[in-house]
Formats: C-alpha cells, sequence, structure tokens
C-alpha cells in the first residue's frame, strides 16, 4: 500500500498522503481564520456598540446552532454561486474557485463563531483592574491588547482553543462530501477501489490519531508556556 519509492507507485501511500497534507492545509487555514475572526467577534461582542453586538450575536448564534454540514454544503455551493452572480451583475466572467481556498473559507466561517465565544469567556477572565489600571495610565487600545489582554487572555483560551484546533483537523473529513480530496475521500476512493475497507479505513484513522497526538503535545508545551509563573493546574486543585 506504501510503495512510495517508485515515481509511479502502484499503491494507495502516496495518494493518502497527499489527502493528508491537504486535510493539513485546510485545517491550518481554517483554525487560523477562524481566530482571526473569534478575536473581532470577541472585542465586537465585549466592546462593540448595539449594532456590533447583534451582528456577532447573530452570527455565532446560527453557526452554533445549524449542524456543520449543513453550513458547509450552503456556504460551498450557495456561496460560491453568489460570488458568481455578483461578478456577472459586474459585468465579470465567473471564476472557478479552488477548493483548498473554498475549504478554508467555509471551515474558517463556521470555526470563527466557536472561537468568537472562547475568546470573549478568556478576555472576561482577565482581572478587571488591569484592564482598568491600563485606562488608568491612557493605554491605547492597541497597546492595551499588546500588552495586556492578550497575555493575560492566552492561558485561559488555550484550552479552548486547542479543542478548537483538533476539531479543525477534523472536520475536514466533512469536506468529503463536496468532492474535495482530503484524507477521508481518498480513503473512500482507496477503499471502494481495492475492497479493503478496514485496511484503508485503519490506515485513516491512524493517521488522524498521529495528528493529534502530535498536536496534544504541541499544545501541551504551549500551554505550559503560557501558564509560567502560574499554579499549576494540579496546584490550583
Amino acid at each position: 500500500m506504501f510503495d512510495l519509492l517508485s515515481p509511479n507507485p502502484p499503491g494507495w501511500g502516496g495518494n493518502l498522503l497527499r489527502g493528508l497534507a491537504n486535510s493539513l492545509q485546510i485545517a491550518v487555514g481554517a483554525f487560523g481564520m477562524g481566530l482571526l475572526i473569534g478575536t473581532v467577534g470577541a472585542y465586537g461582542k465585549l466592546y462593540g456598540g448595539p449594532l456590533v453586538r447583534d451582528i456577532a450575536a447573530i452570527y455565532t448564534t446560527i453557526v452554533r446552532a445549524v449542524p456543520e454540514l449543513v453550513l458547509i454544503l450552503l456556504l460551498y455551493y450557495a456561496g460560491t454561486d453568489m460570488i458568481n452572480r455578483m461578478l456577472e451583475g459586474l459585468g465579470y466572467q465567473r471564476v472557478d474557485i479552488s477548493g483548498l481556498v473554498a475549504g478554508i473559507v467555509v471551515l474558517g466561517f463556521v470555526q470563527g463563531a466557536y472561537a468568537t465565544e472562547v475568546l470573549r469567556g478568556a478576555i472576561k477572565s482577565i482581572p478587571q483592574g488591569e484592564i482598568e489600571a491600563a485606562r488608568a495610565y491612557g493605554m491605547p487600545p492597541a497597546l492595551m491588547m499588546r500588552r495586556i489582554t492578550l497575555p493575560a487572555m492566552l492561558p485561559h483560551a488555550l484550552p479552548g482553543l486547542a479543542n478548537l484546533w483538533l476539531i479543525s483537523t477534523k472536520d475536514t473529513a466533512l469536506l468529503a462530501v463536496v468532492g474535495f480530496s482530503e484524507l477521508t475521500l481518498v480513503t473512500r476512493q482507496a477503499a471502494g477501489t481495492t475492497k479493503a475497507y478496514f485496511l484503508f479505513f485503519i490506515a485513516a484513522g491512524i493517521l488522524y490519531l498521529a495528528i493529534t497526538l502530535f498536536s496534544n503535545l504541541i499544545l501541551g508545551k504551549v500551554e505550559q508556556w503560557a501558564r509560567r509563573g502560574m499554579p499549576s493546574v494540579k496546584e490550583a486543585r
């Protein structure tokens, strides 16, 4: 299965690894986009005006209420069709949107709603005395966010963000329904061609497990760095 030494390997190992690479690209892009949306959304819900808070609340409520598969189908097909209709209305030709870009945008939009709530909760966990002291010193909002808010909220946000990253890696499998060549779709194609369903889906499960274990190792190191100088979770108990 994993005969990768030949330039044209007869097995499906190379295809599975390429599918894994595609899944990781989408996961990284979607997580980054979701983090950006979540940061804006969290600040909007906490410090924005009434209209901004209402828009952010509607966004997070709808996205978290509708099943992710339905959102993916809606955004992938309806979203790309809407973009092309707008281009045609402006006198431009229709464009073929890359499956990679579409997958990142769709999952990033979904991730953003959950990241908004994770970051909002982390910001609210910061002792208000620190924020008030920064304001009393006349610290500008951007500087206060860089020096006070982000360092103080990071230890509280990391567990939730770590969970969102692991969800992002697994949610890439949902893109198989729209025909994007990620790990799950490639696995299904390989199993359907060879009829070795057990072998290929076990291989895919092992690859997903390897991503999770490696991610947990890295995230544990990051959390340890973010909590430096703070009591450990065991000590806090």
